[in-house]
C-alpha cells in the first residue's frame, strides 16, 4: 500500500512539500451540497479517475437528500451506472444532526429544485460499500470524504483493516490554527461529528487533511462566476445556477462578494498534492464543552514529559500552504471543460 510518505517529495524547513499523485480508483463520500456538486462534477470531468461509487452523508442536507443529489448528480454526468450506497441518518452518538441547508438551500442545490433522478441506491449501506470496495482493492482504493466522517468511522468499526487497505484519505475538514465557521473553535464537516472524525484521524490511515484555512484562501469572485456563467463548460450552467444561492450567502454571511471553493480545493489536494505544502502531525478533535469539533495538530515542537491524548497515535498530513492562482487554475479548466 502507498504510504503518506510517497505522497511528498521533499521537505523545506520541515514542511513536506507535495508531488504529482495518480488516485485511479475513487469513493466520493459527500453531502451535495453546491460546492461538493462542483467537486462531483469535476472528478467526472477527470479521465484518469475511476469513481466506484459516491457514499452519502448528511451536513448541507439530511442524509436522504444527499442519496437523491448524488444519484440526480451520477444522471447529469452521464454516469447513472455508478452506485450511490445511502449512508448514516445521524452522528456516531445519533441525535438529530446538523443541516445547513441555509447555506445550500431546501434542496442543498441552491433552490433549482431539480426533477428527480430516475436509478435508485443501491441497496449495501455506504459503510459496507466502503469495506466492501476497499477489501476488493486493498491499496488501490483513494477516498475523497466531503462531509462528516461518520461513514468512514462505521467502516473503520466494521473492519479493523480497513484504514491499512485504503490507499489515501483526503478529508475537507477541520481549521487548523484559524477560527472555526460553525463558531470560533469548530469547523463544520469535523463539528457534524465529532466522536468520528477523532476515530478516523487517529485510525493510522494515510490521510491527508484539507482545513478551511486553506479552503478560505481560494474562492470564485463575481467575475469568476461570470466567467463560468458565460462559458461552454458541460455543466457551467447547472452550476451557475446553484451558486446564486451559495454566492447570495457569502456575502450575507462573510462578506465576500463571490464563493469559497471548499470542496473543489479539497479535490485538487487529491489529484494535484504538489499544489500544496503539508504537516504532519497526531490530530485530535474535541468532543465535549465548549470547544467540539475542534481539530488541534501536535506539531511535534516539543517533546513531551508525559503521555497526553495526542501521544502513540500516527500522524496525518495537514494541507500547511496552497498555490491559490495554480488551484484557481485547475480548477477553472475542470469546470468550464466542455
Amino acid at each position: 500500500m502507498d504510504g503518506t510518505a510517497n505522497n511528498y517529495h521533499g521537505e523545506r524547513d520541515g514542511v513536506l512539500v507535495g508531488s504529482t499523485a495518480n488516485p485511479g480508483k475513487l469513493i466520493i463520500d459527500t453531502d451535495p451540497g453546491i460546492d461538493d456538486t462542483m467537486a462531483i462534477l469535476m472528478a467526472f470531468q477527470s479521465p484518469e479517475l475511476e469513481i466506484l461509487g459516491l457514499t452519502t452523508i448528511f451536513g448541507n442536507v439530511s442524509t436522504e437528500d444527499a442519496t437523491r443529489n448524488a444519484l440526480l448528480l451520477c444522471e447529469i454526468a452521464g454516469r447513472p451506472d455508478v452506485p450511490v450506497a445511502e449512508g448514516s441518518p445521524e452522528p456516531l452518538k445519533g441525535g438529530i444532526p446538523r443541516v445547513a441547508d441555509f447555506i445550500h438551500g431546501s434542496d442543498g442545490l441552491g433552490n433549482t429544485f431539480l426533477s428527480p433522478p430516475k436509478a435508485k441506491k443501491i441497496n449495501k449501506s455506504a459503510s459496507e460499500f466502503l469495506v466492501d470496495k476497499v477489501s476488493e482493492y486493498p491499496g488501490e482504493v483513494s477516498i475523497l470524504a466531503l462531509g462528516p466522517l461518520t461513514n468512514l468511522a462505521l467502516a473503520i468499526k466494521r473492519d479493523s483493516s480497513f484504514a491499512s487497505k485504503v490507499k489515501r484519505i483526503v478529508v475537507l475538514g477541520g481549521a487548523f490554527f484559524a477560527l472555526g465557521n460553525v463558531n470560533p473553535a469548530a469547523e463544520a464537516n469535523i463539528f457534524g461529528d465529532p466522536e468520528a472524525a477523532d476515530l478516523v484521524f487517529t485510525s493510522g490511515a494515510n490521510i491527508t487533511v484539507v482545513g478551511i484555512n486553506i479552503t478560505t484562501q481560494v474562492k470564485f469572485t463575481d467575475g469568476d462566476l461570470l466567467e463560468l456563467r458565460q462559458s461552454k463548460g458541460k455543466y457551467a450552467q447547472i452550476l451557475s445556477d446553484m451558486c446564486k444561492f451559495y454566492r447570495d450567502w457569502h456575502v450575507q454571511s462573510d462578506g465576500v462578494y463571490g464563493i469559497f471553493l471548499h470542496d473543489p480545493v479539497s479535490f485538487v489536494a487529491l489529484v494535484r498534492p504538489d499544489l500544496f505544502t503539508y504537516k504532519k502531525g497526531v490530530v485530535r478533535v474535541e468532543t465535549q464543552g465548549i470547544c467540539v469539533g475542534h481539530t488541534l495538530m501536535d506539531q511535534g515542537l516539543k517533546k513531551w514529559n508525559t503521555s497526553n491524548p495526542w501521544s502513540g497515535y500516527s500522524s496525518v498530513a495537514i494541507a500547511w500552504s496552497v498555490d491559490v492562482d495554480e488551484v484557481l487554475n485547475y480548477v477553472r479548466q475542470l469546470l468550464m471543460k466542455q
